[in-house]
């Protein structure tokens, strides 16, 4: 798949992104690389390999890195914003990062 600047727009536009035109070029090659290794990745033959489920069991010990699932109460709301600088109306109140 080839990208084209358009496409790299678009995308930063979406994720609110103000790039350069340089930037933009720098972009357009380094996404054009990575679909281009996700192609070279889709041509390899895996027809009899099976899945796998978990990469962490290797050692074949099924708990190596999790913890047991315990279930617990949840936090109330007045808890949760104890601690909170500023909150209002049951919410956080954080300041506007994203402006449009």
């Amino acid at each position: 798949m080839r990208l084209t600047e358009k496409d790299v727009r678009y995308v930063a536009a979406l994720a609110n992104l103000n790039l350069s035109d340089r930037e933009i070029g720098r972009m357009l090659h380094d996404l054009d690389g990575i679909l281009g290794q996700m192609d070279t990745l889709a041509e390899i033959d895996t027809e009899g390999i099976a899945p796998m489920s978990q990469v962490l069991f290797a050692d074949g010990d099924e708990t190596a890195t999790l913890r047991p699932d315990v279930e617990r109460t949840p936090l109330d709301n007045e808890t949760a914003l104890a601690n909170a600088p500023v909150s209002g109306e049951g919410y956080f109140k954080v300041p506007r990062v994203i402006e449009r």
